[in-house]
């Protein structure tokens, strides 16, 4: 196992940490704000103890694997990756890059935790850009396993498929983008499913209690273990063929003509703000976060104990 670079060292950064650890790499962690990385080293540890004693992971000792870099030149000493989990921002992102190709050997890839900045768009002019890429994590990556690998139209090849086995190795599931699109993948399935979401509420169609339980005691039961290709083949006595002959005029109708999307700041009058802060009051959402991240692991030991990866 080699060592992995985490630069940015903030709850993404954290999270990453535990995955590449539990996975037997050691991890650097490197932020540079001051104080940040020495911070994140317990928070990482405290994630590899929750999964341990959900029984995710090996009960053992995992502090020998984590290190803390006062610089970034001293974090990229030795690495066979990089994750980059900086701020959301594409000048950062940029300068930071650049930085990073100026002092790494040519062989190490950098990969950026980035929700929705195309490499393109941060990497262009960087004189290694061929080994920089997305690897974009769903929050908090060290409990939901699927990983988005976006590369640039100017990223090698063989560092595309260096970084999706390596992640492959670590347990989680990568998804392998063939081509750049704003949102990736995941983003753009959640985009599609709150812009209708946020239509139901607004057109009084149904309260959002209700919308949100369509979804957690309906489409997403199944949604937990197959996705909605899988989910229809299973839904048509004939499987997907079966499916499209049977519902996709239905669907075209539904939505035929409805391109308009609408003002999601006005469904916060609407009862969302009044249902979400009933639910979970600003000052109790440390602990919505954490019911949520118990949840998360008796769901992942669930479905390794049915036989799914991650």
């Amino acid at each position: 196992m080699g060592k992995i670079a985490i630069v940015g060292a903030g709850l993404i950064g954290q999270a990453w940490g535990a995955v590449f650890v539990a996975a037997g790499h050691d991890v650097v962690l490197y932020d540079p704000i001051a104080g940040v990385a020495d911070g994140a080293a317990p928070k990482v540890l405290a994630r590899l103890q929750d999964l341990a004693d959900h029984g995710l992971i090996a009960a053992q000792e995992y502090r020998s694997q984590i290190s803390v870099a006062a610089s970034l030149a001293a974090a990229l000493e030795g690495v066979i990756y990089v994750q980059e989990s900086g701020p959301e921002k594409r000048d950062v992102k940029a300068a930071l890059t650049v930085e990073m190709d100026a002092i790494l050997p040519p062989d190490v890839p950098i990969g950026s935790s980035t929700s929705g900045i195309p490499a393109s768009s941060y990497a262009a002019d960087v004189a290694g850009r061929a080994r920089c890429l997305v690897v974009h994590p769903i929050n908090p990556p060290h409990l939901v396993p699927a990983v988005e690998i976006v590369p640039a139209p100017f990223t090698a090849a063989e560092v595309t498929q260096k970084v999706r086995d390596l992640i492959a190795q670590t347990g989680q599931i990568p998804i392998t983008l063939k081509r750049e699109i704003d949102g990736f993948v995941v983003n753009r399935l959640q985009g599609a499913l709150l812009i209708e979401a946020f239509k139901l509420l607004q057109n009084g169609v149904a309260a959002p209690e209700d919308i949100d339980r369509a979804i957690c005691d309906g489409l997403g039961m199944r949604w937990s273990f197959m996705g909605p290709f899988e989910t229809i083949h299973l839904n048509a006595p004939g499987g997907v063929s079966d499916y499209v002959t049977r519902f996709a005029g239905m669907y075209q109708t539904m939505f035929e003509g409805d391109t308009k999307i609408s003002d999601w700041s006005a469904a916060l009058d609407q009862g969302l703000t009044s249902y979400l802060d009933d639910l979970h009051p600003q000052d109790s959402l440390p602990e919505a976060h954490r019911a949520r991240d118990l949840k998360l692991m008796d769901l992942l030991r669930a479905r390794r104990a049915g036989g799914r990866r991650g």
